[in-house]
């Protein structure tokens, strides 16, 4: 039988343990590692870049949101300077003071032997300035302006009553009961005596004497 001689044996073996060295299975082990750990990288990465994105944009709405509920803010303040405004000039033209009312009523009030000879009107205002909110929410208080209205009705008028000054009290009286300044008055309030003239004679003959009275309405603030 044959005897055969492999010369090649030695460095087979050589190369086989090569092979199953376990360092060189590191190696490669390392490598597949540091493989895996640039792509988990790299997604890290990629999606790091996908959430900044989200974010900014969320970020340019929630800013474009913000300026718009600002706004919105700011038109509802104006709305509802507008509507304090129209029912400011509401309750201005309700309850304004009416001049052919006062002149209805005194046409209305005579006493014989009475004759008015002059009215004056005194009508003022005072103006207080609006206070405007703390912040911009409007939560504080805020009061709008207003304005105090003011008004004196003097009469200037001449008795000639048989017996001089015996007509100003009646007038007086009779100005005070009349329906439209009982209302405008308010109860308990009248016309007052504020001037009274010495007995005249003119030139018919006949004795006369001129005497004011005066009538303050309430106060309105407006």
């Amino acid at each position: 039988m044959p005897i055969r001689i492999n010369l090649l044996a030695e460095a087979q073996a050589l190369e086989e343990r090569r092979r199953r060295d376990p360092v060189k299975r590191l190696i490669l082990a390392g490598v597949v590692a540091v493989a895996l750990i640039l792509v988990w990288s790299s997604s890290l990465l990629v999606n790091t870049m996908i959430v900044k994105g989200d974010l900014n944009r969320y970020e340019t709405s929630l800013s474009s949101r913000t300026n718009e509920y600002r706004q919105i803010l700011e038109n509802q303040r104006k709305v509802e300077d507008d509507k304090q405004k129209l029912q400011a000039l509401h309750r201005l033209a309700v309850n304004r003071f009416l001049i052919g009312n006062l002149l209805d009523a005194l046409q209305k009030t005579t006493v014989d032997n009475v004759r008015l000879l002059r009215l004056k009107i005194d009508q003022s205002y005072t103006l207080t300035e609006e206070t405007k909110p703390k912040d911009d929410t409007g939560h504080s208080s805020a009061k709008p302006a207003t304005a105090m209205e003011r008004i004196v009705l003097t009469l200037n008028a001449r008795d000639s009553s048989p017996t001089s000054g015996d007509g100003v009290s009646k007038y007086q009286d009779a100005l005070s009961s009349a329906l439209y300044f009982q209302n405008a008055l308010g109860k308990g309030a009248g016309f007052r005596l504020t001037a009274l003239g010495s007995p005249q004679t003119g030139p018919d003959g006949k004795p006369f004497v001129l005497f004011t009275v005066e009538a303050r309405f309430p106060e309105i603030t407006r």
